[in-house]
């Protein structure tokens, strides 16, 4: 009789604690850090009716702020961490004075000089993956039992296994190819029921998605990157989260998304944001609209949402050691809360570089978008943003070298005007360039895999001002028609599943094409590295002539200058059009070749060829 009582009294007691610890389902951000310069914390308490609780903290734990909104299972707790050491924080949770529960909580000790990170910048070059397409080091986690897609590398739009481990297993590679710094499309959890891969519907922000690994994988493929020098992006959503997120099926409150009510998609007119003359309607549908029907538009205007995105933010600068963000559709958001969000992360970093997709064909509209924009400062406007997307650069890129005769507005004459503009820029030298990524056409479908025009195209993306972005397999000649599906432009790369035949990730399994491909790029990427006139110098164009481009970028130490002929006939160039960015300089040496060239003779330049030379004196 004991021993059923004693039983039964120990059935009861894990039962109280089960039922005791449950209170709290989660807790957002799971940590935080000491010293930070922000010293204001909110935390978010979610569990079944919290909110009925009242919630304490140590006396040495100022409590600044208790929020409890329409939804009763949440609690937002905002505390003031200043002058506090690392520990573990202990919450109380008292209903009619009566203690309910504790939730520990801990505040962890930063890294040393965490606050004065460095950052990417016109000195790296940067390389696109798609972490689903790219190599799938550990099958075993291809399928998890906590989310809904199951790996089906038959299916275009389906999950194919790439992960974090296939990334750390190809640095090498990416290093080999030149590259400094590598940006991944999101890994945070996207439970959506299909079309998952791409990450942009998220569902937890705080966890890496279980087929990518775990949040301890991504800290190691940052470590990693870090002993080999190399830098670290995190593509980061402000604007919208996925269906299936935990808060999405339990708002915290009615107005944490935009509603109208309910579902209403974005125009997508992103001109509405500036556009004086705009009806107030167009310009909410576009912030405020939906992207698509599965990505509900979060209300960054909601200082609970802005705080918690802010956070959420810095946390993963933290706690995975990143060196910069990219941030998705950065205009759709509410234009002067992601401002805010941009200023506390840049303010809590100061060297932390931050580029915005801002997808627009306009120069001067692009740069509305950079930090100190004075065309932005007519409305008393600065979004703070340290970079954007050279947009525009993409699409001359995508036409000029179909455009062999030369014409008024035709030719090589479209990427001068480009640069022409760059006095519309505060920082044309902080702007992403690149000629394709993950939502484009592929630039070797337009060109049909022609190297010369691949060549062309890569030696003014690493020599003009800007960071370079390189989108992965271009290197090896990859293509795919984006008309077909974005599965076409997303295709996994040879080599990255133990089933492949063709691996590209070594010389030895490349083909002849993706040999030659690669060959160029690497030599192009490395050269880079060493030259400090193309990552930070300045820049000097001279009209195209006979659809020859000839430019010069240039420090005190180094000078290089870049011709272009996009003709299918060789072209002879004299050099005296250019004695005042020659100088006394004597001779050139092309670089991919080591051929010297005398400066004061001409220099013939084959048909469809860049040819890019260090200058000597």
């Amino acid at each position: 009789m004991n021993t059923l009582k004693n039983h039964f009294l120990l059935l009861l007691i894990a039962f109280l604690t089960f039922a005791t610890q449950a209170q709290v389902q989660k807790t957002e951000p799971p940590y935080w850090y000491a010293r930070m310069k922000n010293s204001s914390l909110q935390i978010v308490f979610y569990g079944p009716n919290i909110a009925e609780n009242e919630v304490s903290a140590p006396t040495v734990i100022p409590i600044l702020d208790v929020t409890k909104t329409e939804n009763p299972n949440y609690l937002f707790v905002t505390i003031d961490t200043k002058g506090l050491l690392p520990q573990e924080i202990v919450f109380s949770f008292s209903k009619n004075k009566k203690k309910q529960f504790t939730q520990h909580y801990l505040l962890k000790e930063r890294r040393v000089n965490s606050a004065l990170r460095e950052s990417y910048s016109s000195a790296d070059v940067m390389y696109l993956l798609m972490p689903d397409r790219f190599a799938n080091g550990n099958p075993k986690n291809d399928n998890d039992k906590t989310v809904t897609e199951k790996a089906n590398r038959t299916a275009e739009n389906g999950r194919h296994g790439g992960d974090i481990e296939g990334i750390i297993q190809h640095l090498n590679y990416i290093q080999e190819l030149g590259a400094t710094t590598v940006w991944c499309t999101p890994l945070c959890v996207d439970n959506d029921p299909r079309g998952s891969y791409h990450g942009y519907g998220q569902s937890d922000v705080y966890q890496i998605d279980p087929r990518y690994g775990t949040n301890d994988d991504y800290l190691r493929l940052s470590n990693e990157l870090h002993k080999k020098d190399m830098k670290l992006v995190m593509d980061y959503v402000t604007n919208h989260w996925g269906a299936e997120h935990w808060m999405i099926k339990d708002l915290p409150t009615y107005n944490w998304i935009h509603q109208f009510p309910g579902y209403a998609q974005t125009n997508y007119r992103m001109t509405t944001q500036f556009d004086p003359n705009a009806s107030k309607i167009d310009a909410r549908l576009c912030a405020d609209g939906w992207f698509v029907k599965s990505m509900p538009d979060l209300n960054q205007s909601h200082p609970l949402v802005l705080t918690y995105l802010t956070q959420n933010a810095i946390w993963w600068i933290e706690s995975a050691n990143l060196d910069g963000f990219r941030v998705d559709t950065y205009s759709y958001n509410d234009k002067k809360s992601i401002a805010k969000w941009t200023k506390a992360i840049t303010d809590e970093y100061p060297n932390f570089n931050i580029v915005g997709e801002v997808w627009m064909q306009d120069q001067a509209q692009m740069a509305y978008w950079q930090k100190d924009s004075k065309i932005a400062a007519i409305q008393n406007y600065n979004s703070y943003l340290p970079s954007v997307m050279d947009f525009t650069f993409m699409d001359a890129a995508a036409k000029v070298f179909d455009e062999n005769e030369a014409s008024w507005n035709n030719g090589l004459i479209k990427l001068y005007e480009n640069f022409a503009n760059d006095f519309l820029y505060p920082n044309p030298n902080n702007l992403l360039t690149f000629v394709e990524n993950h939502d484009t056409q592929r630039f070797n479908e337009i060109y049909k895999k022609d190297i010369k025009k691949y060549a062309m195209a890569m030696s003014i993306l690493a020599t003009v001002r800007g960071i370079p972005q390189l989108y992965y397999g271009s290197e090896i000649g990859m293509a795919g028609d984006k008309s077909k599906g974005d599965g076409a432009i997303r295709q996994d790369f040879p080599g990255g599943w133990q089933t492949d035949t063709n691996n590209a990730f070594t010389q030895a399994g490349r083909t002849q094409e993706q040999q030659l491909f690669f060959d160029f790029s690497s030599k192009l990427f490395q050269w880079r590295k060493t030259n400090e006139a193309v990552q930070v110098g300045k820049t000097t164009h001279y009209l195209p002539i006979d659809n020859v481009y000839v430019y010069f970028r240039y420090t005190n130490k180094k000078t290089v200058i870049v011709i272009v002929n996009n003709n299918l006939l060789s072209k002879k160039i004299k050099t005296d059009r250019f004695h005042e960015n020659i100088l006394d300089f004597k001779n050139g040496k092309e670089i991919l070749t080591g051929t010297i060239f005398n400066l004061e003779n001409e220099i013939t330049v084959a048909p469809q060829t860049a040819m890019i030379f260090e200058l000597e004196k």
